[in-house]
């Protein structure tokens, strides 16, 4: 296969043109964001074995066995 260095060079040029450079990395501390609980301590999201019967359904009870 015979290469072109002048049109390779002319390509590169068209994708830097058209894409431009590749963003800079981020690094992991910008990734991560730490927040403080609300006011109840994190209660509204606990674990509740009371109503959790709710979420969950039954095929036996579907049909009514």
């Amino acid at each position: 296969m015979d290469t072109h260095p002048e049109s390779d060079a002319a390509a590169a040029a068209v994708r830097h043109a058209r894409f431009g450079k590749l963003p800079e990395r981020i690094q992991f501390h910008q990734m991560i964001e730490e927040e403080t609980a609300g006011p109840n301590g994190g209660a509204a999201n606990a674990y509740n074995p009371e109503g959790s019967w709710n979420h969950f359904s039954c095929l036996a009870l579907d049909l009514g066995l």
